[in-house]
């Protein structure tokens, strides 16, 4: 079950942060051996963080495409959340291309 592991060779994908509304796309390399909130903080993008170990949420984001590993075994999101594609980027490495999108 689930799709393939992409080819080992590729060390990043694409990641994308989906803006808003009338709001350009922003983009960055999304490292696969790191978390997406290192790998967008390496692209210059100002993204909210405290904790770092998946518990406070201040980082939380919604999985608008792609799929995403949760280092931590338990981060702070309700089984609710996950359904909808909440993600923490601080504890998420990416299993592909992703887009986030802010939950504020």
């Amino acid at each position: 079950a689930g799709m393939p592991a992409p080819p080992p060779d590729i060390p990043f994908f694409t990641g994308a942060i989906e803006a808003g509304a009338g709001a350009e796309t922003v983009t960055f390399d999304a490292w696969r051996d790191q978390s997406l909130l290192n790998s967008m903080e390496a692209g210059g993008i100002d993204w909210p963080s405290s904790c770092r170990n998946g518990t406070c949420r201040t980082c939380l984001g919604q999985l608008v495409a792609g799929r995403v590993h949760l280092a931590a075994e338990w981060p702070g999101l309700s089984a609710d959340e996950v359904a909808l594609g909440y993600t923490l980027p601080c504890v998420a490495q990416p299993l592909g291309d992703v887009c986030l999108r802010r939950a504020d």
